[in-house]
C-alpha cells in the first residue's frame, strides 16, 4: 500500500515543485503513424485506464475534436512534416531539436484549461531499436497510464508503472491505486502542494 512518502515523488518534479493534475473532460484519443490493429490497442488500453479510473472517453471534444494524439515516427524530423502540427504545437521545432539532440524515443506535451486540469495531449513516438523490443500491449498500456495523469517528469525514470501478472502485462496495483484516488470525486483537479499526497495516501488507505 502506497503512503505519502511513496506518492509525493511521483509528482515532485525534477525542479522540485510539486504538480499533480487530471483529466478535466472526457479523453477522445487519435492515433497517427501505425497499423489499424495497433490503433484498436492503443484505444483500447486508453478504455482500460479510463474504466480503471473513474474517468471517460467520447467519441468528440466539443472544443478540440480529438484532445489525445499519438504520433508514431522513425525520425524525429517527421513531425515538421506533418499537416498543422505546429498549429496545434506552436514551440514543435524547438521541441524537435531537443529530442535529436536528447536521442529521446518518447515524449508528451500537455495542454491545460483555464482551471488547471488536463484538456489535452500530444504523444511523440520515434519507433527506435528500444522501443521496437516493447510488446505492443505494453506499449499502449504505458502511454495510456502516463497521459490519464500529469506524472512527475522523473517520476518513471527509473521504476516502471507496469509489471508482469501470469504472463501478461498490467498497471501496478500500487500505481493504479493512486490513479483512482486522484480521479476521486473530492479530489481537486489540480494541486500544487505537497499535502496533496497526504489527502491521496488518505482514499488509499482508507477505500471511499
Amino acid at each position: 500500500m502506497m503512503n505519502a512518502s511513496d506518492i509525493e515523488p511521483l509528482f515532485t518534479r525534477s525542479d522540485g515543485s510539486y504538480l499533480c493534475a487530471r483529466w478535466g473532460r472526457p479523453i477522445v484519443p487519435v492515433v497517427f503513424g501505425v497499423e489499424d490493429d495497433t490503433v484498436a490497442l492503443l484505444k483500447g488500453a486508453f478504455e482500460v485506464v479510463c474504466l480503471m479510473a473513474g474517468h471517460q472517453m467520447d467519441e468528440m471534444d466539443a472544443e478540440l475534436g480529438v484532445n489525445v494524439m499519438m504520433l508514431f515516427c522513425r525520425d524525429w524530423d517527421e513531425l515538421t512534416g506533418v499537416p498543422d502540427l505546429d498549429r496545434l504545437v506552436p514551440e514543435l521545432g524547438d521541441v524537435v531539436t531537443r529530442l535529436i539532440k536528447a536521442d529521446a524515443n518518447q515524449y508528451r506535451i500537455f495542454r491545460f484549461d483555464e482551471a488547471g486540469a488536463i484538456k489535452a495531449c500530444f504523444i511523440f513516438l520515434r519507433m527506435d531499436a528500444a522501443l521496437e523490443q516493447v510488446p505492443a500491449e505494453a506499449l499502449a498500456l504505458g502511454q495510456a497510464v502516463q497521459a490519464i495523469v500529469l506524472w512527475s517528469d522523473v517520476a518513471f525514470k527509473t521504476t516502471n508503472p507496469l509489471a508482469m501478472a501470469d504472463g501478461k502485462t498490467v498497471l501496478r496495483p500500487d500505481i493504479a491505486e493512486v490513479i483512482r484516488a486522484v480521479y476521486d470525486p473530492v479530489m481537486p483537479a489540480v494541486a500544487q502542494d505537497a499535502s496533496h499526497a497526504l489527502r491521496l495516501a488518505a482514499r488509499i488507505e482508507v477505500p471511499q
